[in-house]
């Protein structure tokens, strides 16, 4: 195991803590030695505030945490912490990050900037198709989307980034091992053999609440340079997510195809509208987020491998491009 790996995962066992208060807790105590001396009362005299009713002590935590540890090994579950250099250089700038990213896959290339598409999960026809065309566009110039996994508008962005031969990423509200939705157990299967990430803030076994979804909101939204919402109703959880990408001073667009006129289906992308009149700019493409960035494109050799790597594996992927003198 890493050095600290274990301080970290008691902390992140620790109760009603936030993000940036479970680094105040990492940077305070360097071993867990430290932190095993410590009391409820005394974290919380630590922090500031109170931590609620909830009873709970840290030799019980470091026991969690030691289950933890193996079942990180048993799974394949990786970890990166705030401290290492491989912690995404994005997600470490927001205010609250998280102490500790969970993770099965590969990690985004920091070099390259990702896109977050989010929206609705009872979307229009149009917007789902929208949002899958989008996806698969950005993904043929050689961009990766993020997404929270949720059935709907993000289930259709995954799949269309995969299509684009993308490696796409997925921020999940559980651990890392609790696919959510079930139905969505094929598309992370597919994620993973793509070359994408899932990734959490939680360690394995970590059951979905409903304050968990808000919270990998911030990530979704930090990972990405820009956001885009496709279509969400008034009190949607992709508004937290636009909320959040406009506190961390990132891009922030709306699809036309979520700004419906008239008709039944309005109140869908009721809050798709209000975003543009708060001054959201409306994007119909993937050709609009590149123009913005002043990015190529399309790149239909990356395109290529990227689509291959999957079913033939990154070695004979990456032999075939040699042949073929593609640079990947």
């Amino acid at each position: 195991m890493l050095n600290n790996s274990l301080l970290d995962l008691i902390i992140c066992r620790i109760p009603g803590l936030k993000g940036d208060e479970k680094i105040k807790l990492a940077e305070k105590f360097e071993s867990e030695d430290e932190l095993l001396l410590l009391t409820k009362k005394d974290v919380e005299h630590f922090l500031g505030r109170s931590l609620g009713s909830g009873r709970w002590k840290m030799e019980k935590l470091q026991r969690q945490a030691e289950k933890d540890a193996a079942s990180l090994t048993r799974l394949g579950i990786r970890l990166v912490s705030w401290r290492d250099e491989a912690y995404p250089p994005l997600l470490r700038e927001i205010f609250d990050p998280p102490l500790v990213v969970f993770y099965r896959g590969c990690l985004p290339d920091p070099e390259k900037p990702l896109v977050a598409v989010v929206g609705t999960r009872k979307p229009t026809s149009r917007a789902a198709s929208s949002a899958f065309e989008l996806s698969r566009e950005l993904g043929r110039a050689g961009m990766s989307v993020v997404s929270g996994l949720a059935i709907g508008i993000d289930s259709m962005a995954h799949r269309g980034n995969i299509e684009g031969g993308a490696s796409t990423a997925a921020v999940l509200g559980s651990g890392p091992d609790m696919i959510y939705p079930s139905s969505n157990r094929d598309l992370a299967r597919r994620i993973l053999e793509t070359g994408g990430i899932i990734l959490s803030e939680y360690p394995p076994g970590t059951s979905p609440k409903r304050w968990t979804f808000p919270a990998r909101n911030r990530i979704i939204s930090a990972l990405a340079r820009g956001t885009v919402i496709v279509e969400a109703p008034e009190k949607s959880g992709a508004l937290i997510t636009a909320r959040f990408a406009l506190e961390q001073d990132r891009d922030l667009w709306v699809h036309s195809a979520g700004l419906h006129p008239a008709g039944k289906h309005f109140s869908r992308g009721a809050g798709t509208v209000r975003l543009v009149g708060e001054g959201a700019k409306a994007i119909s493409s993937g050709e609009d987020i590149l123009k913005e960035w002043n990015l190529p494109a399309e790149k239909p050799d990356n395109n290529i491998i990227n689509r291959i790597k999957g079913n033939v594996g990154s070695e004979m992927a990456s032999s075939l491009a040699e042949y073929l003198n593609i640079k990947v």
